[in-house]
């Protein structure tokens, strides 16, 4: 049988990480093809090469049996392969019908002008095959998540009968804010969609994907570890190939762990933020490292970024030092005394065209003006500080922060906060795209952190990484806190464990 969508060997390196190694991957007519992983485990990066976004370093792709270079999305879309995004990608100012033929007016051309008419009655058709009885005319804005998620999904069907072979639709995440009843329509949709197209199924949620696929890939460290048919796997199973090999205590310094952490430097009461997380109240002391373990939507990156100010709650109290911290702004949230270091280093963590010093006195220029004029000097010595103390490989304090490799961009973002006093960091992802010799070295400077009192709260890269660095790690679900798990030096948690309690 020719597979509609098929890779071979398929690898994708970025600078520092190798996103896809030798991936072999196979989708046959009419049939839902499960894809799990953790997070960091090349999921995202093998999307956006079947969407056309990332284009291979190797190995080849074929849609219908040929083999084929997806340019970018629209070649996709139109060799029908179509992306139903997590983060969905309807326009709300178009009406259900526009954004359903987005690009394909001409079609629907009369005299030189779109056929309304024509359009919204197309549309119907393809909304019917979704259950979704709305107005082809109404507005996206209007509607609600779920409805706008059948919405794109009638977008991605619209390509069948205008292409020559079969249409491929990828579902990442479709489930990650529905209710169950939204859910169980969903899957009873997919099902019937199995008749006129072939789909690929992301989702953490492993039941979920037990429930609607007929074949499972497990990818790992960028790589397929694992095929089976749905009939023969089991959750447990999935479990074990996801989390793969068993810690090394050594690599995350688990020696140098604190076993007595201070007093309690900040407290958080009741925080919530509507459709994110709800509730959340924990305790958090001097020179403690806190993991956050949960997969996409969880709410976790969400609960970091409204302590870091960037999306304040809707309700709750976050003190620290017995202070009440004001949390609207990135501002205030550092004058309380957090630091944060985003998982998006190139775009928020730092200012590309400026140098070394520069970056490092960005959140602190207090520390170093005199009436107003920036005394460099000063400057520059606290950077060659902080440069010889974190062993960053830079020519100079003046070298463009641009110049120096992703382990190195990151060290400079950690002495940042360091120079600032910050008496919280909060670290997401702090060692997303740097080689594992930089890795390493970041472990040893949150080490360091906590043993110098500073309290850590961390979102790692993987499962692994959260249980290797934290003495404790919060597990959040739904936007709940769904386990508080110890993890000391010596007996750290299961990993299988904490797995049953993110999905």
């Amino acid at each position: 049988m020719t597979a509609v969508l098929e890779l071979r060997g398929a690898s994708k390196v970025f600078p520092g990480v190798r996103a896809l190694d030798d991936v072999s991957l196979r989708v046959d007519r009419n049939e839902v093809v499960g894809l799990i992983g953790e997070n960091g485990a090349g999921k995202s990066t093998l999307l956006k090469v079947l969407t056309g976004i990332y284009r291979l370093d190797g190995g080849e792709l074929f849609v219908n049996g040929e083999e084929t270079v997806l340019r970018n999305p629209r070649d996709a879309f139109d060799k029908g392969v179509a992306m139903v995004f997590q983060e969905q990608s309807v326009i709300p100012t178009l009406s259900v019908a526009e954004n359903i033929f987005l690009g394909r007016e001409r079609e629907f051309l009369k005299a030189g002008f779109i056929d309304k008419r024509a359009m919204n009655r197309a549309a119907r058709i393809e909304l019917d095959k979704v259950h979704l009885a709305i107005d082809p005319a109404t507005k996206c804005s209007a509607l609600g998540f779920a409805a706008r998620q059948m919405v794109e999904i009638a977008k991605a069907l619209s390509l069948d009968g205008r292409i020559e072979g079969d249409t491929v639709i990828l579902l990442d995440e479709p489930t990650s804010v529905l209710e169950r009843r939204e859910v169980e329509l969903l899957f009873e949709i997919v099902r019937e969609l199995k008749s006129r197209a072939s789909i690929v199924f992301i989702s953490h949620r492993l039941d979920e994907v037990l429930d609607v696929s007929d074949r499972i890939y497990v990818m790992r460290d960028g790589k397929v570890v694992h095929e089976a048919p749905t009939a023969t796997a089991t959750m447990h199973d999935l479990h074990e190939h996801m989390v793969g090999r068993q810690l090394d205590h050594q690599y995350y310094r688990e020696g140098r762990q604190r076993t007595e952490p201070g007093p309690v430097v900040m407290r958080v009461r009741d925080l919530s933020l509507k459709g994110r997380y709800r509730d959340i109240s924990f305790d958090l002391a001097e020179g403690e490292i806190l993991g956050l373990a949960g997969v996409v939507g969880s709410g976790r990156e969400a609960l970091a970024r409204t302590l870091a100010g960037l999306s304040p709650p809707d309700k709750g109290t976050v003190e620290i030092s017995g202070r009440r911290a004001q949390l609207g702004k990135p501002r205030g949230a550092v004058r309380a005394g957090f630091g944060f270091i985003p998982s998006e280093r190139k775009t928020e963590g730092m200012v590309a065209g400026l140098t070394v010093a520069e970056n490092m006195t960005l959140a602190a220029p207090g520390q170093f003006d005199s009436y107003g004029f920036i005394r460099f000097k000063a400057e520059r010595a606290e950077a060659r500080r902080w440069i010889d103390r974190l062993r960053i490989r830079t020519p100079s304090t003046d070298t463009p922060m641009q110049s120096l490799s992703g382990g190195n961009q990151q060290k400079v973002v950690l002495a940042k906060w360091r120079i600032v006093g910050s008496r919280v960091a909060i670290l997401d992802h702090p060692t997303r795209g740097i080689d594992v010799g930089a890795k390493e070295d970041v472990y040893e400077l949150i080490r360091d952190m906590a043993q110098e009192g500073i309290a850590v709260i961390l979102l790692g890269d993987t499962l692994e990484e959260v249980i290797g660095l934290s003495s404790r790690i919060l597990v959040l679900r739904d936007g709940a806190i769904s386990a508080r798990v110890e993890a000391p030096a010596g007996g750290k948690p299961d990993q299988i464990a904490l797995i049953e309690n993110m999905v």
